[in-house]
């Protein structure tokens, strides 16, 4: 990594039944993400929060569409907007952008800033789809709609801040799926996005995978978009989750996958952005889940055994 890293914090929890994932940025931090970025011979700032309004003050159906559920869609379109733009302001100077969740629902924003100006592929790390829409969802959860709202599906089509400008479906990959909701399963095979479950980690391996996950999105690419949801990793790994799904990678196979990622980012401006996301402290056991979010970064961003 040859770019200062610019590091944007997002406490986010309105895209989520469950309260906790809007103190992940802080528990990233305490974990010591910039000293280990830092240690890697890497310049670092960080730029703080952007502003999330409290639940306690918002209308949870505010902004939501005709049909079907979207919870705190008007927030969330506030907030993605403003991520957004400091996302993409961040690539103008030339900085990388490591984004600090929050709930999933935040990528929506991390997207459309990477993407303004470069066409960009996203490989999103996750034990889900993400693919619902407001008619699909049995929650009504936007964290459960990043993906489906970054490709502008469904009621999302109609907004002006959802769809990733520069984001084409053959050029997102979805890596380490396992829980996947009855409605939305048709929605990922009648797309043109890669969907790689669990069972292909299984039989292939990480490496296979991943390598295969990258060739889809630096097809005719700018730069890619790495998404990685906590909830990717085993349980027994990252306790500390939102939404926590039995039979995750684990502890040596995400590092795996992330060399794998800092290798392509050794050609120049390839890794174009990263986001950790999902970390709920609450739910965590003494830091661990945001400690191996910070080592996974990490691994991303240079770091090697030898």
């Amino acid at each position: 990594m040859d770019r200062n890293v610019r590091i944007i914090g997002v406490p986010m929890d309105l895209g989520a039944d469950r309260r906790g994932v809007d103190m992940g940025p802080s528990a990233i931090r305490y974990a010591g993400l910039a000293e280990s970025i830092e240690g890697l011979g890497v310049a670092c700032s960080d730029w703080g929060d952007v502003h999330v309004p409290r639940p306690e003050g918002s209308d949870p159906d505010a902004g939501a569409p005709a049909s079907g559920t979207a919870k705190f869609l008007a927030e969330t379109e506030t907030v993605c907007t403003r991520l957004a733009h400091e996302v993409a302001d961040a690539v103008a100077d030339g900085d990388f952008p490591l984004v600090l969740g929050g709930d999933h629902s935040i990528a929506i924003g991390t997207a459309g800033g990477v993407s303004r100006d470069a066409e960009t592929g996203i490989v999103w790390f996750d034990a889900h789809g993400d693919f619902n829409t407001p008619a699909t969802t049995p929650s009504g959860n936007v964290h459960g709609m990043g993906l489906a709202a970054i490709l502008g599906k469904g009621p999302f089509a109609d907004t002006d801040w959802a769809p990733a400008p520069n984001v084409a479906e053959e050029n997102v990959a979805l890596v380490g799926l396992r829980s996947v909701d009855a409605a939305e399963r048709p929605n990922i095979r009648n797309s043109d996005v890669t969907a790689y479950t669990m069972t292909d980690i299984d039989a292939r391996g990480v490496t296979e995978v991943v390598t295969e996950a990258l060739d889809v999105a630096t097809d005719g690419t700018d730069g890619v978009h790495v998404s990685l949801d906590l909830d990717w990793l085993d349980p027994t790994e990252a306790p500390g989750v939102g939404t926590p799904e039995r039979g995750g990678v684990s502890y040596r196979e995400a590092h795996a996958a992330m060399e794998l990622i800092s290798e392509r980012a050794a050609d120049p401006g390839r890794l174009a952005s990263m986001e950790l996301v999902e970390v709920n402290p609450i739910l965590d056991r003494h830091n661990q889940t945001a400690e191996l979010g910070v080592e996974l970064a990490a691994s991303a961003l240079g770091k090697v055994i030898l």
